[in-house]
């Protein structure tokens, strides 16, 4: 995690909910770190939740609020074939139980046995690859909460004749359980292999889209969850979610925030027949009805 966290919008914004932005915490729990003084701003211990941060200030977090930040716990596993990511039922194997400590890669400590980890986007049992276990709120509201914006990406070894027309259907034009699919990118590799990547988790969707256009899956691997990726990581091995990485996955869930654009003075620019930011000039319109007065005057029919 930064030590330090320049701000470099052009307007004062709430303090909690730029925390929130940066990914380093949710609004609510930016206000219990910053009543508990753990938050500084240009070194100024910050009191008040509904504290503003300047243009050019720097935020900074005290160790303990750095660490309450760290306390929470998030898995990187390659899921292998056979394990379930949700709740298992019967004589089924969760996929929790792979992180144990001499399964992960970075030396990172198993998970306490009492642990809620929740999957961040569930991996059917037939399907292997990148599965997040976490017990992060604010990150599983990033990752799968209604408004997430995170693509995933996976690759799919299909049996069956992939035509043109077909991946046409695959990428728009399917519906399943009566709701229209969002667009999907679809491109062929190499052989059998498609390319998805999509930015919804229906149940099973990647299989019960290739079904609808006479497609069999006979392999499917996420190796993609917004911009962090599976790489390397052996299957049925794990490490822990680095703070950058949890960050730029927070981040990259948000909405793309409306720029101002403003002079070197820091006043709005005009663009067009709008005006950026509040308080700017305002159209001439005495000036544009003279002009269409004029205008009107002058396509009248001379007498003769």
């Amino acid at each position: 995690m930064a030590d330090e966290h320049l701000y470099r919008g052009n307007a004062p914004v709430r303090l909690n909910k730029w925390m929130a932005e940066l990914g380093l915490c949710s609004r609510r729990e930016a206000e219990a770190l910053i009543e508990g003084g753990g938050v500084f701003v240009d070194d100024v211990q910050i009191e008040r939740p509904g504290h503003k941060i300047e243009p050019g200030q720097t935020l900074k977090l005290a160790d303990r609020a750095k660490q309450a930040i760290a306390s929470k716990f998030t898995a990187v596993l390659n899921k292998p074939v056979d394990y379930v990511s949700a709740q298992p039922e019967e004589d089924q194997v969760p996929a929790v139980r792979l992180l144990k400590t001499a399964n992960a890669t970075d030396g990172t400590r198993g998970p306490a046995k009492n642990a809620s980890l929740a999957p961040l986007g569930r991996l059917d049992q037939d399907s292997h690859g990148l599965l997040l276990l976490s017990d992060d709120g604010v990150l599983a509201k990033a990752i799968i909460g209604p408004q997430h914006n995170l693509e995933k990406e996976y690759l799919v070894k299909v049996t069956g004749d992939i035509t043109n027309g077909r991946l046409t259907l695959l990428r728009n034009g399917l519906s399943l359980d009566e709701r229209r699919l969002k667009p999907a990118k679809v491109t062929r590799e190499e052989g059998q292999v498609l390319r998805f990547i999509l930015k919804e988790g229906r149940k099973r969707q990647i299989r019960r889209m290739c079904d609808l256009v006479g497609l069999r899956v006979v392999d499917l691997q996420r190796i993609r969850i917004g911009p962090l990726e599976l790489g390397d990581l052996p299957e049925g091995k794990w490490r822990a979610l680095k703070p950058k990485e949890r960050a730029a996955l927070i981040a990259a869930s948000l909405p793309p925030r409306t720029k101002r654009v403003t002079d070197e003075s820091g006043k709005p620019i005009r663009k067009g027949r709008s005006f950026v930011g509040r308080g700017g000039p305002k159209p001439n319109r005495d000036k544009s009805r003279e002009i269409q007065q004029k205008r009107a005057r002058s396509r009248k029919p001379k007498n003769d």
